[in-house]
């Protein structure tokens, strides 16, 4: 496979401290990262694309890596997170999936292991096509105060040649959550949902 070709890659950050209620002693910060890369895809219907996920790994890595330098955190205060796709208009939904095993397991090792699943989605879309990447608690899917999203997006892509590959963290649940259900502090830690 080709080298994986990068057009650009924009990081941000957002610290929260209130939305509307009392203002919190510490902000949750919410950041994101997302690589322009070329679609090697694009444009042809070609059977065997799982050799690109492997091509993918070292990005995804230096991803994880490069936001959560952003944050400006340790890895053990990571509690959220999630990945997703925008593919071209020249390319397929399925080439957007191959960006799960890459993203996915490169936060997983950056972040030291966590036990959920990593929330994904993915979209085929025009430049300047925005997506809602959901997020859920690094060691457990349950946790109703970490279920969220980030909107990310760039004006100018992705280009109908390329996709856009992207990864989510949080440092904590939404700012004022109150919708119940399991809590942080009763995670089991055993099958990556409770």
């Amino acid at each position: 496979m080709p080298e994986v070709m990068t057009r650009k890659i924009v990081t941000s950050v957002e610290e929260i401290f209130h939305e509307g209620g009392p203002r919190a002693n510490t902000p949750l910060k919410r950041g994101s990262v997302m690589a322009v890369i070329q679609n090697p895809y694009a444009g042809s219907y070609i059977e065997d694309i799982q050799p690109f996920m492997e091509d993918l790994k070292p990005l995804g890595v230096a991803m994880a890596q490069k936001l959560l330098a952003a944050l400006g955190v340790e890895a053990a205060q990571i509690e959220g997170y999630g990945k997703g796709s925008i593919v071209g208009t020249g390319g397929e939904l399925e080439h957007g999936a191959l960006w799960h095993a890459p993203g996915g397991y490169a936060m997983r090792d950056v972040l030291g292991g966590s036990k959920a699943i990593v929330p994904s989605t993915k979209k085929v879309g025009a430049a300047g096509v925005r997506l809602d990447v959901p997020v859920t608690h690094v060691d457990a899917s349950y946790v109703r105060s970490h279920f969220d999203s980030i909107e990310v997006g760039l004006n100018d892509s992705p280009r109908a040649e390329e996709m856009a590959v992207i990864l989510v963290m949080t440092t904590g649940a939404r700012i004022h959550n109150r919708a119940g259900g399991l809590d942080a502090k009763e995670i089991e830690g055993k099958d990556g949902l409770r």
